[in-house]
């Protein structure tokens, strides 16, 4: 019988580069969190296993960011890199607005997105892994010291200063033992796809018609919508519900196969039950969309409850506006809440229910905060910082702040905290947030 284990050999490991910051994860929080680091004097070094930059704005071709203004149109609510990019992909026609939209603001070239973040890595001086796995951290004296990482170089450390782990599922919290939890109610993923010959849908009511096909081509009842690709005569389709667990080498692996069949099922559906449709499909994504796995304990669990009531905190590093957004595993549709009360259960088979979850009440929130202590990990490395969809929320809390335009302002954060925490030679949780809110108020951020 073999043997269930085997044992790898010691060996030593070159050191490939040191420096001040070294961010784990290259999606659009983590680009932030080592530009706003560079900007502010530290070497950086940006990690990332795929072969760009961007994560789910490029890799899994989600196209949209979702609005700088309160829930009434009325307050900007953030700035900062993310509309110093869209003001980059405006200037090459790859950007479209929509101004009083809470579903979504921009809609951007996803590929163009792609060039672009090469291109302001570059010219911040950070210097650039891709096709570089993080495989574990090292710890010298109790201080997380490097990260061990592996490319077509083979096997390497990084050392590093301070850490910002931006990895998605929080990889180098749960590898470094740090307490953390899978949510018991995750959200499920979604493959989205480009495809082409749109408009030969023309005005069928193409969501009802899939919805009410689904069962016959083995589809759960989730959620479809759709976005042109500024630029092109493309189409972005989003209408695969997947509900493996993503920060499982298994689950990732039937969740990208699951995905990609179910796209498979919904173009059928359109050529096979929409009268004329020519839809073919054009591009599939690099990695599925995720929207939620591990969560990682940091010094504050914010909850469904500050969300909705829109909590003002004093170590606020972001706010957002984009409603409670559950997509069920247990059953069809979404639920969608809002900051004034309302509340609407969506399925495209079925009219939508309208009710409120809680009662009117003459001043209504309009936008809501994730503090700083959600960023900081419990635990003995005060040189790591958290960024993106794993930071500390309960569930109700997360299908708010998980949206691109939030994580976008944690890395921001991240990255200036570690600066701050390096100048000062303090821990991440003895930097002050006022000077972390001032810093980031310079550097082009909404502080509220």
């Amino acid at each position: 019988m073999a043997e269930k284990t085997i044992r790898e050999p010691a060996r030593e490991l070159p050191v490939a580069g040191d420096y001040d910051l070294c961010v784990l994860g290259g999606s659009c929080t983590g680009v932030f969190a080592a530009i706003r680091a560079a900007r502010l004097g530290l070497s950086v070094a940006l990690v990332e296993r795929m072969g760009s930059f961007g994560g789910v704005a490029t890799l899994s071709l989600v196209n949209i960011w979702h609005s700088d203004l309160d829930e009434a149109f009325e307050k900007r609510i953030f700035a900062g890199l993310s509309l110093e990019m869209v003001e980059r992909l405006r200037r090459r026609d790859a950007v479209q607005d929509s101004l009083r939209s809470g579903a979504a603001r921009w809609i951007f070239n996803s590929a163009e997105m792609q060039i672009e973040l090469d291109e302001v890595v570059t010219e911040a001086g950070i210097d650039p892994w891709l096709h570089t796995a993080f495989c574990a951290p090292w710890v010298e004296d109790g201080r997380l010291a490097a990260v061990i990482v592996e490319n077509k170089s083979g096997r390497c450390a990084l050392r590093a200063r301070f850490f910002i782990d931006a990895t998605g599922d929080g990889d180098l919290c749960h590898r470094l033992g740090l307490a953390g939890r899978v949510a018991a109610h995750f959200q499920p993923g979604t493959a989205c796809a480009l495809v082409s010959g749109w408009e030969s849908v023309g005005q069928a009511p193409w969501r009802e018609i899939v919805a009410r096909q689904a069962d016959a081509h083995r589809m759960p009842k989730g959620f479809i919508w759709s976005a042109p690709v500024p630029g092109t005569d493309l189409r972005m389709l989003a209408g695969t519900r997947v509900g493996e667990d993503c920060s499982d080498a298994r689950g990732l692996t039937r969740a990208e196969i699951e995905g990609r069949r179910q796209i498979r099922a919904i173009q059928d559906i359109l050529r096979e039950h929409v009268p004329g449709s020519r839809v073919g499909l054009a591009g599939l994504p690099a990695r599925i969309g995720i929207r939620e796995t591990r969560h990682i304990d940091c010094l504050h669990r914010l909850s469904g409850e500050e969300v909705l009531h829109g909590k003002r905190f004093d170590d606020a590093i972001a706010n957002g506006s984009y409603r409670v957004d559950i997509h069920h595993r247990d059953k069809p549709g979404i639920t969608f809440r809002y900051l004034d009360g309302r509340e609407t259960y969506t399925r495209h088979d079925q009219p939508p229910v309208e009710g409120r979850w809680r009662a009117a009440q003459a001043v209504d929130p309009t936008y809501y905060q994730i503090p700083y202590r959600c960023l900081i990990p419990q635990g003995p490395y005060g040189n790591l910082l958290a960024a993106g969809r794993f930071i500390d929320a309960d569930e109700q809390a997360h299908a708010a702040i998980r949206v691109m335009v939030n994580m976008n302002q944690t890395g921001e954060a991240a990255g200036v905290a570690a600066a701050l925490a390096l100048r000062g030679g303090v821990a991440a949780a003895a930097v002050d947030p006022r000077q972390l809110r001032a810093t980031l108020r310079e550097g082009g951020s909404v502080i509220l």
